[in-house]
């Protein structure tokens, strides 16, 4: 006859498929980063099936105020993009960006991976050392690979953090020129070209300190 500790684990089937749902809508109400399906199961008795668990939650949260979204391969309850206005006056107040940041990030954004010397290329002034580190403390961008080419220039890519922050699964998700457009986020430049609207005075320190311009 086997001890119960030879038993542990086996022999056992797994929760129904409602226990199952409600163990992985506690995990991710409980956790602030997105949770992969593997990393649910890990969590969850042998035999579960996260995957399904979040199907069935997908569908009884769809629509509702707070939707479960995919986000880089894993998965977070947020605020329904229609609602987003309920919440702007706090996030005005705590992720207010200026023109110069709005721009780099951008620029990193549908570049990436990019340089600093091709950021400033692209917006034709100087990237301050101020707008890159307060990108990189919001953690929406961080190093990448260095080029290799001359001096190999770090690059700047964006996070995990950035598409969950404006609710996007992957970078192949950012809207396109003509979505930005009728959205009154560029503008047509009589050349042809396009220009960010905008909607903020530049930064103070748009020029680049000599002492740190060879830290990117």
């Amino acid at each position: 006859m086997s001890d119960g500790s030879e038993q542990k684990g086996l022999g056992f089937a797994p929760p129904d498929a409602d226990e199952q749902e409600r163990m992985v809508e506690a995990m991710l109400f409980s956790t602030v980063e997105p949770l992969s399906v593997e990393a649910m199961e890990k969590r969850m008795p042998r035999g579960s099936d996260a995957a399904e668990a979040v199907r069935r939650l997908e569908a009884r949260y769809a629509g509702r105020g707070v939707t479960l979204i995919r986000v880089a391969g894993k998965w977070a309850f947020r605020t329904a993009s229609d609602l987003g206005f309920l919440l702007r006056s706090e996030e005005t107040a705590t992720r207010k960006l200026s023109r110069a940041a709005v721009e780099t990030l951008s620029i990193i954004a549908y570049h990436q991976p990019a340089t600093r010397a091709e950021i400033e290329e692209v917006r034709g002034v100087a990237v301050s050392r101020g707008t890159l580190d307060l990108l990189l403390d919001l953690e929406w961008i961080r190093l990448g690979r260095r080029r290799e080419t001359p001096g190999r220039p770090v690059t700047f890519v964006t996070t995990e953090m950035f598409l969950d922050h404006f609710g996007l699964e992957s970078v192949r998700d950012l809207p396109g020129i003509q979505e930005l457009k009728a959205a009154g986020l560029l503008d047509a430049q009589p050349q042809g070209g396009i220009a960010v609207r905008e909607t903020e005075e530049d930064d103070d320190d748009e020029t680049v300190d000599e002492d740190q311009s060879d830290l990117f």
